[in-house]
C-alpha cells in the first residue's frame, strides 16, 4: 500500500522516527532468548497480541495493552492493526496505512509496544487464526502468547476462524469496559471449557473511550483532545482522516 503523500514536515519526521524505532524494537524483541536479562517472573517469555482496526488508537487501547502487559507478566505487546476484518464489512473502515502510522506515533515511546504490519501487508480477509499462527512461527515454542481482544468479542469467539486450532496457540485476555458483566463470559454455555481455561478477564475503566466516539466527535467539529496521543490527533487533523 502506498502512504499517504505528506503534507506536514514535523509530522513525517515523527513519523519517520517512530518506525526506525519500532524495528529496532522488533529486532531487539527477536534477538531476546529465554533466560537473558533480569530474572523471569514465569518459566516461558510471554508476549501479547493486540488486534483491532484502531480507527483510530486511541488511550484506552494503550491503557489495555500496558494493563495487560503488566498482570500477566508479558514482555511486549504487539499491536496488529486489521487489514480486511471480516466481522466489520458493514462500516467503512481508514485507509490501513493511516492507521498503521496513527498506531506508531501512538507507541514510539513505550518500549513495552511494537505495532505490525502483517495484517495490514496481506491480501484478504485478517483472521485471527493466520495473525497468531504466524508469530507462532516467529517466536517459537519458547514464547507463550497472549492474543488481547475486547470480552464482547470473546463472546463471539465461536463463531472465529479455526478457533478450536487458535486456542492451542494462544491464552486470551478479555479486556472490557466498566458495567460491562464478566460473569457473561462464564455463563455462555456456547464456550467450551478450554476456551474459557484460557482466558483471563480484565476491566479497563478507560475502555469508556472509543474509536466510534472519536470518530463521530470529528465529524460533528466537537474536541477530541485528551481521548488519544496527542500525534494522533494531530495526524486526523493534518491528512483529514475523520473528515
Amino acid at each position: 500500500m502506498n502512504k499517504p503523500e505528506p503534507v506536514n514536515d514535523r509530522l513525517e519526521a515523527a513519523l519517520k522516527k517512530a518506525e526506525q524505532v519500532n524495528a529496532q524494537k522488533m529486532e531487539q524483541l527477536l534477538s531476546t532468548r529465554a533466560g537473558s536479562g533480569d530474572r523471569p517472573r514465569f518459566a516461558r517469555r510471554r508476549i501479547g497480541i493486540m488486534g483491532g482496526t484502531f480507527d483510530p488508537i486511541h488511550y484506552g487501547h494503550l491503557v489495555a495493552a500496558n494493563t495487560a502487559r503488566f498482570e500477566f507478566g508479558m514482555e511486549a505487546v504487539i499491536l496488529v492493526p486489521s487489514g480486511r476484518p471480516p466481522h466489520k464489512e458493514e462500516r467503512v473502515i481508514s485507509d490501513p496505512e493511516h492507521r498503521y502510522r496513527m498506531a506508531l506515533l501512538a507507541t514510539f515511546s513505550n518500549p513495552h509496544f511494537l505495532v505490525s504490519r502483517f495484517e495490514i501487508d496481506r491480501e484478504g480477509y485478517s483472521y485471527t487464526i493466520d495473525t497468531v499462527k504466524h508469530f507462532k512461527e516467529i517466536f517459537g515454542s519458547e514464547v507463550a502468547l497472549f492474543f488481547i481482544t475486547g470480552a464482547d468479542a470473546v463472546l463471539e469467539i465461536m463463531t472465529w476462524k479455526n478457533v478450536h486450532e487458535l486456542v492451542t496457540y494462544c491464552s486470551f485476555v478479555a479486556v472490557s469496559r466498566p458495567g460491562f458483566n464478566l460473569m457473561h463470559l462464564n455463563s455462555n454455555s456456547e464456550i467450551d471449557e478450554k476456551l474459557l481455561a484460557r482466558t483471563r478477564l480484565l476491566e479497563i475503566p478507560a475502555l469508556a473511550i472509543s474509536s466510534t466516539d472519536i470518530r463521530n466527535r470529528v465529524a460533528q467539529n466537537r474536541p477530541i483532545q485528551y481521548l488519544l496521543p496527542e500525534k494522533v490527533e494531530e495526524y486526523t487533523r493534518a491528512f483529514g482522516v475523520y473528515k
